[in-house]
């Protein structure tokens, strides 16, 4: 007669447990699946959005808002441009996957059903509206959908392979959060809002050529029409000058708003922003190898700073300027 052998209480049940192995690939493609959808939304470019969204807000309230509707503002714009970019990705799989730049985003690799992207920025647009119109106000829930549509209809479907002018008007949905937030806190969209509107409308041409020039074979190989492609190098450097300059004049007309502090970051700002695209234009134009990434990550240093000069202007409250 034999015994029974006693089964460590370890080792009870251990055939309910998946194999480690198993447990760890199943986790490793849940983080993959969730990597996928994030990659879809862009986050780099929705910090940036992020950016100039809490110095509007402030310029808006004249000092701080209130905590809760900061961040009740910024998750909804949030999920607004991660649903306008996720969008964009679906229509603009096939270009992604000719392009280096692009060629790792979750469409162009495979990693989303094209179907599932389609559903998931359309649901994010939903979310979005939602949320801002429940926590905030409905006029800034209606801006959010119109900057979506503006820039998958409009952007995306109409302008991107049809026009060089395609990042001059497209542009303008990456402008839409200033007046999101001022809508946000104030209810309504004043002066103050549609002048930053126009300051990051300039400032999109000589940000997005710049780096339309280091990846001119990219656009090229695509048939995508950025200015570089279809411009000469000296064409695009002297628009890139045009622009910087009406970009350095326009934040000037802030000034009634404000008080010395934003006033003294715009002009310094500006000037040396401007004798950068000049120096690109100089090289350029001289033949030489130039460098155009230095002004694109100097513009968007630029920005950050001039918006954290709004924040700053307005929190500290001192008097604004009259003229």
């Amino acid at each position: 007669m034999r015994l029974p052998v006693s089964v460590p209480v370890s080792q009870q049940g251990a055939s309910q447990v998946p194999p480690v192995p198993g447990l760890r690939a199943a986790l490793y493609r849940a983080r993959a699946t969730v990597l996928a959808y994030l990659g879809l939304t862009k986050t780099r470019i929705i910090e940036q959005l992020l950016v100039v969204t809490v110095p509007a807000m402030f310029l808006a309230q004249r000092g701080i808002p209130s905590v809760w509707l900061i961040v009740a503002t910024l998750v909804g714009g949030a999920a607004a441009a991660a649903s306008a970019h996720a969008l964009n990705c679906v229509v603009d799989a096939d270009i992604d996957a000719v392009m280096k730049r692009t060629a790792r985003r979750p469409l162009a690799k495979g990693q989303v059903p094209p179907r599932n992207a389609l559903i998931f920025g359309l649901a994010l647009g939903a979310l979005s509206a939602v949320w801002l119109g429940l926590t905030t106000n409905w006029l800034a829930a209606g801006l959010s959908v119109a900057a979506i549509a503006f820039y998958v209809l409009v952007y995306t479907l109409l302008l991107k392979r049809r026009t060089s002018q395609n990042i001059v008007w497209g542009g303008a949905a990456g402008c839409m959060p200033v007046v999101i937030g001022w809508a946000a806190v104030t209810g309504s969209v004043q002066w103050p809002a549609l002048v930053m509107f126009g300051v990051i409308f300039f400032w999109t041409p000589p940000h997005f050529w710049a780096l339309a020039m280091r990846y001119r074979d990219d656009y090229a190989a695509a048939g995508v029409p950025m200015l570089p492609v279809v411009a000469t190098p000296v064409q695009v450097s002297r628009r890139i000058v045009a622009y910087s300059w009406v970009m350095a004049a326009w934040t000037l007309l802030l000034l009634p708003a404000t008080s010395w502090i934003y006033a003294g970051v715009a002009v310094l700002g500006g000037a040396w922003f401007v004798y950068r695209a000049h120096r690109l234009h100089a090289g350029v134009a001289a033949g030489r190898d130039v460098s155009p990434m230095k002004l694109f990550h100097l513009s968007n240093m630029y920005l950050c700073v001039l918006f954290a000069a709004i924040a700053v202007d307005a929190a500290v409250g001192l008097p604004v300027l009259h003229f």
